[in-house]
């Protein structure tokens, strides 16, 4: 593992945010209060950042026009929701930065 892989997940893991195990190829899955943000993987490191969105009962889903979309799923997402998912992204581009 790199140096600056290895200092990406430090910084990660302080924010308290967890890379979950999920049978996903082509991009690594991280959690923190129930949203999840999907990150590409790229060779040995991380990619591009996808949108964060809600794990619930039917998968991972999307926010889509302020509501939380999967297949049989969907519901307004709070303004609290909203607000844990912009700082979740937020820490998620600082760590990986």
């Amino acid at each position: 593992m790199s140096p600056k892989v290895l200092s990406q997940l430090e910084k990660i893991a302080a924010a308290q945010i967890q890379l979950l195990h999920a049978p996903i190829g082509s991009h690594f899955a991280f959690e923190r209060g129930g949203f999840i943000i999907l990150v590409e993987r790229r060779g040995e490191g991380f990619g591009g950042i996808g949108a964060p969105g809600l794990l619930t009962e039917a998968g991972f889903a999307p926010l889509l026009n302020g509501r939380f979309v999967a297949k049989e799923y969907q519901r307004a997402a709070t303004p609290e929701e909203l607000a844990s998912m912009r700082a979740l992204l937020e820490d998620l581009k600082s760590a990986l930065a």
